[in-house]
């Protein structure tokens, strides 16, 4: 079954039975709320602990009532009805009408007695679209027992719930205006953290994965004390996700292992999630505890180093790629060779720092230079041809301050690696084909004048490895000559 079929138009009679100014009617969404509302009913003394026949049932045949911890199914027809709200609450009348009688508070009741995954994944997904419009997003945003149960959703087991729970989140941390009040809400309640590391390092629905990434790398850009105790934590016993919603204790999880395992899921299948997790990397080398974690963790970071060392070598900006590839990949590009960047000024003593065994990624470090010298020239080429046009000129300016970017930290990473080549690796360099006059032309152009020093001790060594080829780069660029 299609798990958000689109609602057909209803055709109301009068116009007062119309919400707002869609075609949908009032009496049929607050007869679908009614019977949600059955779902919470009290009997006896207390609350519902499961539901009612009509609305869910373990299967067809079966008795009203589950064993507690059961999971119940959702009937077909209410699932039918369900969905169709779900789809129409992304008009802002439906939301405004679902808003107004209630119905954040009726999914309440629902988060906190469901044993239906299914209905628990709608209402949090009705949530999410309402969620989208300012007014309701802070009426959501500040229903205190609202925001904690929601919170303890992504200790959910069911993957399309968690999948909708961090969509919903991802809308309200994206509004200026509600945004630190979940921030907070979040900082508050260390489970968060333990079932966002559970989610990444365990789960293998990519889908699921990136969106948890983007509520991380959001959470991240917009707190950085909140990034700083999440780096911090794994020091004590976690709580994490149960299906009998008793507490059980899970590893103590560090963040960078966690995040690893992410982008080794979605590497394959979802360029945008890579991206996502490569710039959580990123913002955690712009503390130093963040670098920290990322180099002593039990193997001094080899895992974040071959993980990195691979993407660029052997998946990115490869030289069977087109040239316009690096502008379709380089804010990944700018975030990789930005830890790598951070890791090598760093862990200069590490084994895997060692030149020798990092060769191709001087070439690879280079062949992106290269790609940019090319996109350079087709935007020039563009920036021309829409001189007059206002939005091209302003697209052709956005990427050449995206490639500036991607040019600044790939310089300032080859320098460094430059600055530590030997006779030996240089002419290991020589025979793979990753340093000849082509390659070594292109680096001089780039890291001139601003790396000179890298670039005259490189050519130092070059020239004990090849003579010939350290002249004609003199000759080629003669201030190196003036220097010698």
């Amino acid at each position: 079954m299609n798990r958000n079929p689109s609602p057909p138009s209803s055709e109301v009679e009068e116009e007062e039975d119309a919400v707002g100014n869609t075609v949908y009617s009032k009496h049929w969404l607050f007869s679908i709320l009614t019977r949600l509302i059955e779902v919470r009913a009290r009997r006896g003394g207390g609350p519902v602990a499961v539901s009612v026949s009509r609305v869910i049932s373990p299967e067809k045949t079966e008795p009203i009532v589950s064993p507690e911890g059961t999971q119940m199914e959702l009937d077909e027809e209410m699932e039918n009805d369900i969905c169709k709200v779900w789809d129409m609450s992304m008009d802002e009348d439906v939301a405004l009408f679902l808003q107004e009688f209630n119905a954040p508070d009726i999914f309440l009741g629902i988060f906190a007695k469901s044993k239906c995954p299914r209905l628990t994944e709608i209402c949090v997904g009705i949530l999410g679209n309402m969620a989208c419009f300012q007014d309701i997003c802070m009426s959501i945003s500040k229903d205190e027992n609202l925001g904690q149960v929601l919170l303890q959703r992504l200790c959910d087991t069911d993957s399309p719930t968690l999948l909708e729970t961090s969509r919903l989140l991802l809308t309200c941390l994206s509004q200026p205006d509600v945004a630190n009040i979940w921030v907070e809400r979040i900082r508050e309640n260390p489970s968060v953290y333990d079932c966002v590391c559970f989610i990444m390092s365990s789960s293998t629905n990519v889908l699921l994965l990136v969106k948890v990434g983007e509520v991380v790398d959001k959470l991240f850009d917009l707190d950085e004390e909140l990034m700083l105790n999440w780096i911090k934590n794994g020091t004590c016993p976690s709580v994490g996700p149960s299906v009998d919603d008793s507490p059980e204790e899970l590893p103590d999880f560090k963040i960078v292992p966690c995040i690893l395992e992410a982008a080794k899921q979605v590497r394959s299948d979802n360029p945008e999630g890579l991206d996502v997790y490569m710039h959580i990397l990123q913002l955690l080398t712009t503390v130093d505890e963040g670098i920290q974690a990322i180099v002593q963790v039990p193997d001094g970071g080899k895992e974040t180093w071959s993980l990195l060392y691979d993407l660029v070598c052997h998946d990115l900006c490869q030289p069977d790629d087109p040239p316009i590839i690096v502008q379709e990949q380089k804010t990944v590009l700018a975030s990789i060779l930005s830890v790598l960047s951070a890791m090598f000024a760093s862990q200069t003593e590490q084994e895997y720092t060692k030149m020798r065994k990092n060769m191709p990624l001087i070439g690879s470090l280079i062949r992106i230079l290269q790609y940019m010298e090319g996109c350079g020239k087709r935007a020039g080429d563009s920036s021309k041809e829409s001189e007059e046009e206002e939005t091209g000129t302003a697209d052709v300016n956005d990427e050449d301050f995206h490639l500036k970017i991607l040019k600044d930290i790939c310089c300032e990473l080859l320098s460094n690696m430059l600055q530590e080549l030997t006779k030996e690796n240089t002419l290991e360099g020589l025979h793979q084909g990753h340093l000849n006059e082509q390659t070594c032309s292109c680096a001089f152009q780039n890291l001139l004048p601003l790396y000179f020093a890298s670039v005259e001790s490189f050519l130092e060594v070059l020239r004990e490895a090849d003579q010939t080829l350290a002249d004609n780069l003199e000759k080629r660029f003669p201030s190196l000559k003036v220097h010698s």
